[in-house]
């Protein structure tokens, strides 16, 4: 009930940033959402063959409509999986570095836990609530994902809540249990996932201009490096990143570290995602190097020169956790639900377009 207090409470916030759901925690609302269509579209290299970084590799290439979530996963909502399934938190899905009153300055994203094993319980503040969750490991982001296929359930981490659905873990904690995961198909259950490298980069960079291979260079509809700006409205083409002086206000307060989600509220990809190219580094599925699972975007601690855009990837061993990385969902629901999301989008579609 805590959490769901806390996200309703930050709903309620002044219209400084992207339109927000009335319920973060309702994941079937479309304002949570964006459809990527265009499925069939031409992919574009990637690396340091263009100049980039990581392994060359053609990206952005589905052949499927999906839905990408339109905001990093926040705090709230990870608070409210905590809840859920962490009173005993057998996976270790908290680390107490999120914690700022129990390691300052490490940039946790302020969810406390009180009690003891067997009656966790978590609780995030309401001003943090909309901010991206942090020192999440790969695993983190595939039992959350679970947890959403399961229609977010209570009780242990067990093939009920957690460690099946999308995903089948079955206690996979160690990098090489990780690193052997796969998705699961609709067909075969699956629904919501850590996207893949491919569905992370087209709902960045594609142009949505069609089954095409154009593609812009930022995840903010935008060939020029975004700035830093502030300004209310959002001119467009800002992101989240390091630099001086700190993003203002409050960063440079030394409370907060990571902007709301959907703070640059013009600053979207052509398809309507947020903060692609700041705030924290995301997970995706991609396997590079043989040992690491992918991340993407960038993030408030890393400054224009580390800002791996449309030609650089990077990753970590899958159970790492890390104060600047956290992760987005994307959802592949059955044909008949996605008819009726996109005849919802058609119109915002519309006017993206004619903004942009």
């Amino acid at each position: 009930m805590g959490a769901m207090l806390l996200l309703a409470t930050g709903a309620a916030r002044a219209d400084t940033h992207a339109p927000w759901p009335s319920d973060w925690s309702n994941w079937n609302d479309p304002a949570l959402w964006v459809t990527v269509g265009n499925p069939g579209n031409a992919g574009e290299l990637s690396g340091p063959a263009v100049g980039g970084y990581g392994p060359d590799r053609i990206c952005g290439a589905v052949g499927y409509t999906f839905n990408m979530g339109k905001f990093e996963v926040t705090a709230g909502q990870y608070t409210a999986f905590l809840n859920a399934v962490a009173a005993n938190d057998t996976y270790g899905l908290y680390n107490t570095w999120m914690d700022t009153s129990v390691t300052p300055g490490w940039y946790g994203c302020n969810i406390n836990r009180s009690g003891s094993s067997g009656s966790y319980t978590y609780s995030v503040a309401s001003d943090w609530a909309n901010r991206p969750v942090n020192w999440v490991s790969w695993g983190d982001a595939a039992r959350f994902a679970n947890w959403l296929t399961k229609g977010q359930p209570t009780g242990a981490q067990n093939g009920s809540t957690t460690e099946d659905g999308s995903y089948y873990l079955n206690g996979a904690i160690g990098d090489a249990e990780l690193l052997a995961v796969t998705r699961k198909t609709v067909a075969q259950g699956g629904r919501y996932y850590i996207p893949t490298e491919d569905e992370w980069y087209k709902a960045a960079y594609h142009k949505n201009d069609g089954v095409t291979g154009n593609y812009y260079y930022y995840p903010t509809g935008n060939n020029d490096m975004p700035g830093r700006d502030m300004s209310d409205p959002d001119p467009g083409n800002n992101a989240n990143y390091s630099g001086y002086p700190w993003l203002s206000p409050p960063i440079d307060s030394g409370i907060y570290y990571t902007t709301i989600a959907g703070e640059f509220q013009l600053s979207d990809s052509p398809y309507g995602t947020f903060d692609q190219g700041g705030n924290v580094w995301e997970w995706n599925e991609f396997i590079l190097y043989e040992f690491y699972r992918g991340w993407r975007g960038s993030s408030f601690y890393h400054n224009a020169s580390s800002m791996y855009a449309a030609d650089g990837n990077d990753g970590y061993y899958p159970s790492g956790e890390f104060f600047y990385v956290g992760f987005r969902v994307s959802e592949v629901p059955e044909p008949a639900s996605m008819a009726l999301l996109a005849l919802g989008g058609t119109a915002l579609m519309v006017r993206r377009r004619r903004r942009k």
